[in-house]
């Protein structure tokens, strides 16, 4: 007599027919749903329990569980794991708040050498004060758990980043000036035509000392097509001494006026107001947004200043604020830039090729224009 099966037959519709089909066949499924896909094919193709099992080199208990429960939920259902409850979370709420508290004082506070926490060190600091303070179960606590707890709400305890404290009490006072000197410009573009004289240059003035003179030991070898596909230089340099650019950024025009001096001292910063003084006509005013740099207000810089009366203006930008000079942008240009990779073979070659690259951006000189916050400034005041 053949074996008739009590277990009622399999419904499909032609949607889940081709549904699984695709799954059974799919190579990027997990392999539990396409095996799960198998079996229920099979079944409904009237393969008993057994012969499933044989195919599919499984046993029949999992193949009755798969069918049952397609049964009862449906094919498609049936393919995934139901929600279970889990384990009962032995780390309780005041532990996990207890760990945070401790992974947010540092180390050293806690009578260790260190400054910031390794996750190891934070686990043992647990493991070792935990009894004490009334949480025993984590006396088998390791690092990963430690991790994933502090993950979930963002503590870094062995990460520092960075924040400058504003120690300028005139800060908002000083930036607003600086913003002002940009809406100036602004303004004034927007009035002047191409030929007309300004009657006040802008100008963003710094200094960008410990430039590099750095000198190839061996030449480099060039990029050789089909063999070599980049320039290829020894490990080896060496150093010949540091030279300091003084530059100002005409925020009108955006000529740029560079100067590459040995050292960045008052005399320095003088000889580059001279230059200024030289190359504008002695009826426009010379506003400099710049940094309060020793050199700027020294007892030299004061009396130069002197001979050349209203000639010059000066906008300081706060302590710690050198971020609202346009010319910074400038100076991360030339470092990404000219300066990457650089090798001369003299002090005087850098400077010499400092003043190519002068003349090549003024050729087409790039106007830099500041957005940030310029909408909140209003020139009647």
């Amino acid at each position: 007599m053949p074996f008739i099966s009590k277990r009622p037959k399999l419904k499909l519709s032609t949607q889940d027919i081709e549904q699984l089909e695709k799954i059974r066949n799919s190579r990027t499924e997990s392999l539990s749903r396409v095996e799960r896909s198998k079996i229920i094919l099979l079944y409904y193709a009237d393969e008993t329990v057994s012969s499933i099992a044989r195919q599919l080199n499984t046993n029949r208990p999992k193949v009755e569980r798969v069918l049952d429960k397609a049964l009862e939920l449906g094919a498609i259902p049936a393919l995934d794991d139901l929600p279970r409850s889990g384990k009962p979370a032995e780390i309780t709420d005041d532990a996990r708040a207890w760990i945070v508290s401790i992974a947010c004082q540092k180390p050293k506070d806690l009578g260790h050498a260190s400054e910031i926490w390794t996750m190891k060190e934070l686990a043992k600091h647990i493991r070792n004060h935990c009894q004490e303070a009334g949480y025993p179960a984590l006396s088998q606590l390791v690092k990963g758990t430690v991790s994933k707890i502090l993950s979930k709400i963002e503590i870094r305890p062995h990460k520092i980043d960075y924040y400058l404290e504003r120690r300028d009490p005139e800060f908002d006072f000083k930036m607003t000036q600086v913003l002002h000197v940009y809406k100036e410009v602004e303004l004034l573009k927007s009035i002047i035509k191409d030929k007309d004289e300004p009657p006040i240059a802008y100008l963003s003035y710094d200094e960008k000392p410990g430039i590099q003179a750095i000198k190839n030991i061996a030449p480099d070898l060039p990029a050789v097509p089909g063999k070599h596909s980049s320039i290829s230089r020894d490990y080896e340099y060496k150093r010949l001494g540091t030279v300091s650019l003084l530059a100002s950024i005409d925020l009108l025009n955006g000529r740029v006026h560079g100067q590459i001096k040995n050292r960045h001292r008052s005399i320095e910063f003088i000889e580059h107001l001279k230059y200024l003084d030289s190359y504008y006509k002695d009826d426009v005013k010379i506003k400099m947004i710049l940094d309060n740099h020793s050199a700027h207000i020294s007892k030299e810089t004061k009396q130069y200043l002197k001979t050349v009366p209203n000639r010059f203006e000066f906008i300081f930008t706060p302590t710690h604020g050198s971020w609202l000079n346009i010319i910074e942008t400038f100076f991360s240009k030339i470092t990404r830039t000219f300066l990457r990779k650089i090798r001369v073979n003299s002090i005087e070659e850098l400077k010499n090729r400092f003043e190519i690259y002068f003349n090549e951006i003024n050729e087409m000189p790039v106007i830099f224009k500041w957005k940030y916050k310029l909408d909140e400034i209003s020139i009647a005041n």
